[in-house]
C-alpha cells in the first residue's frame, strides 16, 4: 500500500515537469519564453509531493551502534558543528564509522543535509575529527536555492581520489567522500549514522571533477523490501534527483552539472563496485601511501 501510493504521488508530481527534451548536454539557448527549470519548479513543490509517502523525523535514538552526536555553536553560523562521539571519545564520521553496515550488502550512511532542508552541511574534511558544519564559500554561508526532496550525506571510508584519472570518463575524483541520496520515506535528522543497501550510482561531473552519487534506501524503510536494484526505483526519482543535480547550480550563473555513462544510473552491482573503489583509496589516503595534503585523517 505504502509503494502503491508512493508511485501515484510520484506520478502526480512528475506531470508538473515539463519535458525533458529541452536538457541538452550544453546549457539550453536563451529565448524570450519564460520557462522555470526542473529545479525551479522541484522548489515549488509542497512536502507531501517530494517523493515520499511521510514526512516525519526518527529520533537521533535510531543511531547505529553507540554512536552520539554533540552541538556547539549557533545554527546558520559559521561557528555550529555536529561532532560524533563513541562513548567518552570523540570519533571523526569519516574515518572512524566502519564501511559496512550490520547486514550482508549493506552499508554506513552519514546524514548531513535532511530532506526538505536547504542548508548545505557537510563533513568538514578539512577540520580535526571532521565534524559536519556548513559549507562556507567566499565568506558566506551555503544554502541550496530550494530544498533537497532525500536525504543527502557520505558514505564512511570512502575517498574519491583526486589524483587518479577515471579509465572511462577521463576526470579525476573531487577529494570528498562518496555521497549518498537516501529515498526512503522519513526525514533523518543530521547526525545519523543509517545503515542503507545501495540500489545504484550515478556519475555526476561537477566542473570538471568526478562526482558519484549512490543511490540507497535506509533498510529499516518500508520500500527497502521493493528497491533492490536500480530498476526497482521508478523513473520519475531516478530523473528527478539527476535533474535536480544537473540544475541546483545554475541560480548562481554555475553552468549545468553534466553526467557520464551517457546519464544512465549504473546497477547496485556497479555502486557497490564503485564504493569498494573509493574504499580502497580511502584506506592508501589514511595509510600515509597518498599524501593527504590539507585533509585531516587523524594519522
Amino acid at each position: 500500500m505504502i509503494a502503491a501510493m508512493h508511485r501515484r504521488l510520484i506520478a502526480s508530481f512528475s506531470r508538473s515537469i515539463p519535458s525533458h527534451k529541452f536538457l541538452l548536454h550544453s546549457a539550453p539557448t536563451v529565448n524570450t519564453m519564460k520557462f522555470l527549470s526542473p529545479l525551479a519548479l522541484l522548489a515549488l513543490a509542497p512536502p507531501t509531493l517530494a517523493w515520499s509517502t511521510t514526512h516525519r523525523f526518527i529520533r537521533p535514538a535510531t543511531i547505529l551502534h553507540s554512536y552520539s552526536t554533540a552541538t556547539s555553536g549557533d545554527a546558520a553560523t559559521e561557528s555550529f558543528r555536529v561532532s560524533f562521539n563513541e562513548g567518552d571519545s570523540t570519533i571523526s564520521p569519516w574515518h572512524d564509522i566502519p564501511l559496512n553496515g550490520k547486514s550482508e550488502g549493506t552499508y554506513n550512511a552519514v546524514i548531513e543535509i535532511p530532506k526538505m532542508t536547504k542548508a548545505k552541511m557537510e563533513v568538514a574534511t578539512k577540520e580535526p575529527n571532521n565534524p559536519i558544519a556548513q559549507d562556507v564559500k567566499k565568506g558566506k554561508l551555503r544554502d541550496y536555492h530550494g530544498p533537497i526532496f532525500w536525504n543527502y550525506g557520505c558514505i564512511p571510508q570512502t575517498w574519491e581520489n583526486p589524483n587518479e584519472e577515471h579509465p572511462e570518463l577521463k576526470c579525476f575524483g573531487d577529494n570528498d567522500p562518496i555521497d549518498v541520496v537516501e529515498i526512503g520515506s522519513k526525514a533523518i535528522p543530521m547526525g545519523s549514522v543509517c545503515e542503507v543497501k545501495p540500489l545504484g550510482v550515478l556519475a555526476m561531473i561537477d566542473d570538471g571533477e568526478l562526482d558519484w552519487k549512490v543511490i540507497a534506501i535506509a533498510t529499516d524503510d518500508d520500500l527497502a523490501k521493493e528497491y533492490n536494484d536500480i530498476d526497482d526505483v521508478p523513473d520519475a526519482v531516478k530523473a528527478g534527483i539527476r535533474e535536480w543535480f544537473r540544475w541546483y547550480k545554475t541560480p548562481d550563473d554555475k553552468p549545468l552539472n553534466g553526467f557520464g555513462f551517457d546519464e544512465k544510473w549504473l546497477d547496485a552491482k556497479m555502486a557497490r563496485e564503485v564504493i569498494g573503489e573509493t574504499h580502497e583509496a580511502w584506506k592508501k589516503l589514511r595509510s600515509g601511501e597518498i599524501e593527504a595534503g590539507k585533509l585531516w585523517t587523524g594519522k
